[in-house]
């Protein structure tokens, strides 16, 4: 049975844009659920444009991740502003998606009518945490184990009828015509070319720069496809140890896009080839194929949705090749992928594009599912 209509929901989401990208579901189907309401993204302060242009909420309350990490003085200030903000809302609804202690204050002092969070949470309750819901979601609805059924969950627990279960976000108008003319530029393409993002938020998670390097001389080789890097501005360095170690040309836009941009250009590509990343689920909410490279955390929690994929990872346990360097416990700082050869990688490649080419005239979004290739 659905609950009263809400108003004003507030959505807090305040981790990265892969995040963000897998929680879209969730305000899609609050947005069919809830015609006209007015729905609100708490997230970092440069996800905002792509969140409010691409129609995942209404509005943005943004906050500056540096200052939450800062001294007592720059957190509380901080605290202070994004709670002033978002007060002024009078939110009926909030659902708390990162299930952080600093998440959980906010909620609290936002208080709304109906608060969601998780039981149990991601991390046990601290002494003197308080935890503010008041609707309790399961840390897996539905019956998923991927990510995107935890940011699903509060459905469910609202009693709301799952309709939205993978992302989809297309690029801008604006956008997708502007990748055209920087593609052109570059003699590139659409349709024929490999999106290729060689890096992560932890070195440990980044598949080495020279097999990415060796990788895309022999898809180019074997293929004819071009090859456009893509990434941050904290990737150049990785990009540019890729351009040095490959023979085929590759085209280097890292640290050149907005989010917006990244979008578009993902959307033209015929593969996304990278690591465990924001863009990996990029692409695959813009409908782009995927071969993704996974070290500790499990491609069945984190792989790309709604899309062609192979995800590769190396078998478990692994052997540790960076004790000096590895969490071992710690998905996110672990070097596992690290242990990945090139040979399965081009075979995925290869084994993707053949698959797409004999199927695409058929394909219909959201039928597709992905596996999983240990070496």
């Amino acid at each position: 049975m659905s609950p009263a209509p809400f108003r004003s929901i507030l959505i807090i989401q305040t981790k990265f844009i892969g995040d963000i990208v897998l929680a879209s579901t969730l305000a899609g189907n609050l947005q069919l659920e809830f015609p006209g309401a007015r729905i609100v993204f708490l997230c970092e302060a440069h996800f905002e444009s792509f969140v409010v242009a691409h129609g995942i909420a209404s509005e943005v309350v943004a906050f500056r991740r540096a200052r939450i990490r800062g001294n007592p003085l720059e957190r509380g200030k901080e605290l202070y502003a994004v709670v002033r903000a978002l007060r002024r809302f009078h939110f009926d609804l909030t659902i708390d998606l990162t299930d952080s202690k600093t998440s959980r204050v906010v909620s609290g002092f936002v208080n709304a009518r109906t608060r969601i969070g998780y039981n149990p949470p991601e991390r046990p309750l601290k002494l003197l945490e308080r935890q503010p819901a008041n609707v309790f979601a399961r840390p897996f609805g539905f019956g998923g184990q991927h990510f995107v059924y935890r940011y699903l969950s509060p459905l469910e627990a609202l009693g709301i009828d799952l309709r939205v279960t993978v992302p989809s976000i297309q690029p801008l108008p604006s956008e997708a015509a502007k990748a055209l003319v920087l593609l052109d530029g570059h003699h590139i393409h659409s349709n024929a070319f490999v999106a290729v993002h060689a890096g992560a938020s932890f070195k440990g998670r980044q598949w080495q720069p020279e097999r990415f390097a060796q990788a895309i001389d022999e898809i180019a080789a074997e293929t004819g496809l071009g090859v456009v890097l893509v990434g941050g501005p904290d990737e150049r360095e990785t990009a540019a140890r890729i351009v040095t170690g490959t023979a085929a040309p590759v085209v280097d836009l890292v640290g050149a896009l907005s989010l917006e941009s990244l979008l578009a250009v993902l959307e033209r590509a015929r593969l996304f080839l990278g690591n465990e990343s924001g863009p990996m689920h990029m692409a695959a909410a813009a409908g782009t194929p995927v071969v993704g490279l996974f070290g500790l955390t499990h491609p069945a929690r984190w792989g790309p949705v709604g899309v062609p994929s192979i995800v590769l990872r190396p078998p478990m346990p692994c052997d540790c090749v960076a004790r000096d360097l590895c969490r071992r416990t710690d998905p996110s700082k672990a070097c596992c992928v690290w242990r990945l050869e090139v040979k399965p990688v081009v075979d995925a490649v290869r084994e993707i594009l053949a698959r797409t080419e004999l199927e695409k005239e058929r394909a219909v979004r959201g039928q597709w599912t992905g596996r999983t290739v240990a070496e």
